[in-house]
């Protein structure tokens, strides 16, 4: 099945008023999600907060089951939070870390995470090692396996980093990670909602994701997936009696799902709009998403490759739908503002989100465009003409 490119730009309000080609950043909410939240928000404002969760606690609850959808999980594997970072930290942090463990990364990852493994390293005397990438810039499996001994804690990575059009080969890491015995956690906040995102195939043991990117969904709202296993071994850094029930007054339990990783109160309009979101991407289909984003970043590569004066800096032989550039003698956040004006949404990937990227290949800011599914042909030529026009 191909995506009706006309239906979801009619169902995408937002198309109406920007060339949007920030979806890396921040994805256009399609009107279903739009609906979902603000129904619920005129509820509460007519009946009550609590009311109006008490009236919708069946949709709230299927929220569950459409992340676990999504991912190929049990519903008491999934962790509902208010964004990736946290989903992230809440797991990272509910490890035990000892002198001497090895946490192994990417020279690819994110800010968020990397300063996280410096402070449990400061904390603990673990270390952190950067597995090599191969001559594309990609994880190298090989070496990977090569530096797996008893002393490696995790394996923890970004799968689509913020920049560069990268695509870590995840699913091998998980098959290295599983046969080894090591934990793998798999930042996958760039890939859910373009890619299809199942931790069976993948073979991570913990997963984290933003509503807000690719899939659609509101700001502020992510979702974190623990193995069942795995999850009844962790204690999470910090509690409440959600999370842990009061049980007798000098001991809590903690709960038997992942919801040991969640507290008491929520935004549930941006629930029900992230459930909603994940359902949309489900009906469409992440595969046909995947080419779709696939046939149009390639369109843009080629033409920003055929303009003078423009560097692509993206990485491997299977480039995922963020295009980073720039353009010679220009700084980013001129070129940026230019095309801001001229009405097209891209956003600036700064040397510091991915400092050891960075520092390797000599980046500097670069300008980011991230299309989706509902862009079309003429506004990709449209904005390759204007990154044309914005040269000196």
């Amino acid at each position: 099945m191909t995506i009706d490119v006309v239906k979801v730009r009619r169902e995408t309000p937002g198309v109406l008023h920007r060339i949007h080609l920030n979806n890396a950043g921040s994805g256009l909410m399609p009107l279903a999600v739009l609906d979902a939240m603000l129904g619920y928000l005129t509820r509460e404002a007519e009946i009550g907060g609590y009311e109006a969760a008490s009236e919708a606690a069946t949709e709230l609850d299927g929220v569950y089951d459409s992340v676990a959808r999504l991912l190929g999980a049990s519903r008491d594997e999934i962790a509902l939070t208010e964004n990736a970072t946290v989903a992230w930290q809440l797991a990272f942090y509910a490890l035990s870390f000892q002198p001497g463990d090895r946490i192994l990364t990417t020279r690819a990852e994110y800010a968020a995470n990397y300063v996280a493994f410096l402070q449990v390293s400061r904390r603990t005397g673990a270390v952190i090692e950067v597995i090599p990438d191969d001559a594309d810039g990609v994880l190298d499996p090989q070496a990977l396996e090569q530096m797996i001994d008893d002393r490696v804690k995790i394996i923890a990575i970004t799968w689509v980093p913020t920049n560069g059009g990268l695509r870590n080969p995840a699913a091998a890491v998980g098959e290295i990670a599983r046969r080894r015995g090591v934990i793998f956690l798999l930042d996958a906040c760039q890939a859910v909602g373009q890619m299809p995102t199942r931790v069976d195939e993948l073979g991570c043991d913990i997963l984290t994701a933003t509503g807000r990117k690719f899939l659609r969904g509101p700001r502020g709202t992510g979702f974190l997936y623990v193995r069942r296993d795995l999850m009844l071994t962790m204690d999470p850094p910090m509690i409440d009696h959600f999370a842990a029930p009061w049980v007798t007054p000098d001991r809590y339990k903690l709960r038997g799902d992942a919801r040991r990783f969640e507290t008491w109160e929520n935004n549930y309009a941006a629930r029900l709009g992230l459930g909603r979101a994940v359902d949309y991407a489900l009906q469409l289909g992440l595969e046909d998403i995947e080419t779709r984003c696939s046939i149009l970043s390639a369109r843009l590569r080629e033409g920003l490759r055929a303009l003078p004066g423009i560097v692509i800096h993206d990485l491997g032989r299977n480039p995922v739908s963020i295009v980073s550039f720039s353009v010679e003698n220009r700084d980013a956040t001129t070129v940026k503002a230019e095309l801001t004006q001229l009405g097209y949404n891209v956003s600036i990937s700064a040397p510091s989100s991915t400092l050891l990227d960075a520092t390797a290949r000599h980046l500097p800011a670069v300008v980011r465009a991230s299309p989706h599914y509902y862009n079309t042909d003429d506004e990709i030529e449209s904005f390759v003409r204007a990154v044309a026009s914005s040269k000196p």
